[in-house]
C-alpha cells in the first residue's frame, strides 16, 4: 500500500512513489529482529521459546511471518517483548541506530537519521517543551534519590567509626567523613525537593519517597515550593 503527500507541490505525485509509512516502520522492525536474531545464532523457534519464558507467547510462525514481511502490522507488546527477548530496548527495534541510514518518522514526511527521530520519540528534542522538561525532572529525581541513600550509608557507617574509634585521630577522621556525608545528604535532599516541585506544579505524579526521606516533603507530599530554579 501507499499514500500521496498532502503538501503542496507534491500535487502530481504518483501514489506509488510514496512508500506506505505503516510498511516501513513494519519492514524497520522486522529487518532488526531478524539481524539481532542471526547474530545470536537462534531460529525463530528459540527467539518464540524466549519470547514465551518472559510471559508473553509469540508463536514461531508470526516471527517468521513478520520477518519475512508477510505480517502487516505487530503489537506494541510484542515489540517490548521481542526486545527483551533479543537484549536491547524497543526503541532499538524501531529505530535502530547504526544499522540503518535513515527512518520516517510519520506519514508524509521525508526520512531522518535514526538518531533524529529517536530523540523525537523519546522527547529529547526542540519540541513539547513540559513533556522534556517532565522526563528530565523525573529523571533527577531518580539520581538524586540514589544520591541520597548512598550519602545516608556512608553518614551511617562514619557514625559507627566514630563510636568505635581507637585513636583520637581515627575519631576526628571519621568525624570529617559523617559531615561530608551529611552535607551530600543535605544536597541530594535539596535536588529531590526541586525535582517534586515541578512534578507537582505540572500535576504529575510523585515519585515514591522511603521512610527515611520523609522529611523531604516537610507539609506533607501537596507541599506548595518554589524550587524550580535549583536545577
Amino acid at each position: 500500500m501507499t499514500q500521496r503527500r498532502p503538501h503542496a507541490g507534491n500535487e502530481g505525485a504518483d501514489e506509488d512513489d510514496v512508500p506506505e509509512w505503516t510498511d516501513h516502520v513494519m519492514a524497520t522492525v522486522a529487518g532488526e529482529v531478524r539481524r539481532r536474531r542471526k547474530e545470536l545464532g537462534w531460529s525463530a523457534q528459540e527467539l518464540a521459546n524466549e519470547c514465551g519464558a518472559l510471559g508473553h507467547t509469540i508463536p514461531r510462525n508470526v516471527i517468521a511471518n513478520m520477518e519475512s514481511g508477510r505480517r502487516a502490522s505487530l503489537p506494541l507488546v510484542d515489540v517490548m517483548v521481542l526486545a527483551q527477548a533479543l537484549g536491547t530496548n524497543p526503541i532499538c527495534l524501531i529505530y535502530p541506530i547504526g544499522y540503518v541510514a535513515e527512518v520516517q518518522r510519520l506519514p508524509y514526511e521525508d526520512r531522518v537519521a535514526p538518531w533524529e527521530a529517536m530523540c523525537w520519540f523519546i522527547a529529547q528534542d526542540d519540541g513539547y517543551l513540559t513533556d522534556r522538561d517532565m522526563l528530565r525532572y523525573q529523571g533527577e529525581h531518580i539520581s538524586a534519590l540514589v544520591s541520597a541513600k548512598s550519602a545516608m550509608a556512608s553518614e551511617r557507617y562514619a557514625r559507627w567509626a566514630v563510636d568505635h574509634a581507637r585513636t583520637g585521630a581515627e575519631r576526628a577522621k571519621a568525624l570529617r567523613e559523617q559531615a561530608e556525608a551529611l552535607e551530600e545528604v543535605d544536597e541530594a535532599k535539596h535536588r529531590l525537593r526541586v525535582a517534586r516541585s515541578f512534578i507537582r506544579s505540572e500535576r504529575g505524579l510523585l515519585p515514591y519517597l522511603p521512610p527515611e526521606l520523609a522529611d523531604v516533603d516537610p507539609d506533607g507530599s501537596n507541599a506548595d515550593t518554589t524550587e524550580e530554579d535549583g536545577l
